[in-house]
């Protein structure tokens, strides 16, 4: 038939579109794995084709490689790489252990490419093979995790950006809020004065400090396994390939990837993908405490809170006239907790490695790129659809701030903590003010009252201690 080729592997012969640049293997897969409908990341896609392009130039370099079969891969590696082929990607994230599959996929696409190319057909892996060429020295346990580190890399670098506009938005509107003191609580319950500005600059903060965690991430996905070959000693590479792989990797990433101090660990661990996900669930955590404020802050508007009031982006209700809901700030929510069952997932995968290999990396690799991107896409819209547009309500901020009994707390240092505590269950029983008893007890002057417990008094506590 004119719209099929054959193709032939250990298993036997198929018939193979005759248009896909995939082959028999990634035929097999498709077949075999029809789970989700979801395919390999984009930056997933990029890391293996530049891994590729990596391993294709050190093998000609060091004699590996001919240099006309050499220099058609290494165009259809720099293709592969610019996504020109990301519809020829056909293998389900979920798929074989290891990722031989995805890997496979690559090989194959490289190849018809690189053939096409050379002026030969499609499949006539006589001329070059997806195993013995572009594969020389290489095997799926060290280039699939290499490239789900790189991966993983790109798609951080994304997420440092997406996260420091939310950061940024957090301090513009701590900046606004400043001088707006309003009632503090712990265990939802009342406590002392901070300002609205100093909630949402302590949300900064807390990003920021995880931000500042991600170093130690990017270091240990640095550090790769690639050039290790089957279980890290390198078998049917030439002389000096890891080497040279891995500085060709770093030069075209421009990442600073080295090869790893031990290649035999680094085939048998996925622990920096577990450490990826880690940090990527200490984000989302953060994420889900500070969207749970905001919901918390902006409740009501008369049954609730109501400090705060949320941009209205869309009606809350379909049956309720006039409604309007935290939607962005739920919509974050849902988004962070899809991370934290990701972390699960990738953990089980992580701890799944036996002896030599982890034949469960497609699934830490694909949870860890999925939540990174997921991430990035949603946190710039949710710094814009929801904390730009926060606005305070002074006056329901003033009528908590005035009625929390937490503010007797400045008297206890003038007439001790039994004793404040006594007007204070006087104060609940008789509906009298806290105020008025001091005065009439002769306890505090009204002028000392004020100093301690007026206007100016209260802004002096909502202050950021010094």
């Amino acid at each position: 038939m004119a719209d099929v080729r054959q193709e032939t592997d250990s298993l036997g012969v198929r018939d193979v579109p005759a248009e896909a640049l995939w082959g028999i293997q990634s035929l097999r897969a498709r077949e075999n794995f029809p789970v989700s409908g979801l395919r390999t990341s984009r930056h997933l896609r990029r890391a293996y084709a530049l891994l590729k392009l990596a391993c294709v130039r050190a093998n000609v370099a060091l004699g590996g490689l001919d240099a006309a079969g050499g220099r058609a891969l290494e165009q259809a590696a720099e293709e592969m790489a610019a996504g020109r082929f990301d519809d020829q990607f056909v293998v389900d994230v979920f798929q074989a252990g290891a990722g031989t599959s995805l890997h496979m996929n690559v090989n194959e696409i490289l190849t018809n490419r690189a053939l096409e190319i050379l002026g030969k057909r499609r499949g006539d892996y006589a001329t070059l093979s997806p195993n013995d060429h572009v594969n020389r020295g290489q095997s799926t346990n060290d280039t699939f995790p290499s490239a789900a580190q790189v991966a993983t890399l790109l798609a951080f670098a994304e997420l440092r950006v997406a996260t420091g506009v939310l950061v940024s938005s957090l301090r513009a509107k701590g900046r606004e809020f400043a001088g707006l003191p309003k009632a503090g609580r712990t265990h939802l319950k009342d406590a002392m004065p901070v300002s609205l500005g100093s909630e949402l600059g302590g949300y900064a903060s807390s990003l920021e400090h995880v931000l500042e965690a991600l170093p130690a991430v990017e270091r240990a996905l640095s550090e790769l396994p690639l050039g290790g070959s089957a279980v890290g000693s390198g078998v049917n590479s030439v002389p000096g390939f890891r080497a040279a792989s891995v500085q060709e990797y770093a030069r075209l990433t421009g990442l600073p990837l080295v090869a790893a101090r031990d290649p035999f660990e680094t085939m048998q661990s996925r622990w920096p993908l577990g450490f990826a996900s880690a940090w990527l669930r200490t984000l989302a955590l953060e994420l889900v405490r500070i969207a749970n404020d905001l919901r918390l802050l902006s409740s009501g508007p008369a049954t609730g809170l109501d400090e705060l009031r949320v941009p209205e982006i869309q009606p809350g209700s379909s049956i309720m006239p006039a409604k309007v809901n935290p939607s962005a700030a739920e919509c974050l929510d849902m988004v962070a907790f899809h991370v934290l069952g990701a972390d699960a997932a990738t953990a089980y995968a992580v701890q799944a490695g036996q002896l030599e290999i982890n034949v469960m990396m497609p699934l830490a690799a694909f949870e860890v790129l999925f939540s990174a991107e997921i991430l990035t896409n949603y946190l710039p819209v949710f710094a814009r659809s929801c904390v730009d547009g926060l606005k305070a309500n002074p006056e329901r901020l003033e009528r908590y701030l005035l009625s929390s009994s937490a503010l007797a707390t400045v008297l206890t240092p003038r007439l001790g903590y039994l004793k404040v505590a006594e007007l204070l269950h006087e104060a609940e029983r008789s509906g009298r003010s806290l105020r008025e008893l001091l005065v009439e007890r002769k306890l505090l002057r009204p002028d000392e009252v004020e100093s301690l417990l007026g206007e100016t008094a209260l802004r002096r506590l909502a202050e950021p201690v010094r």
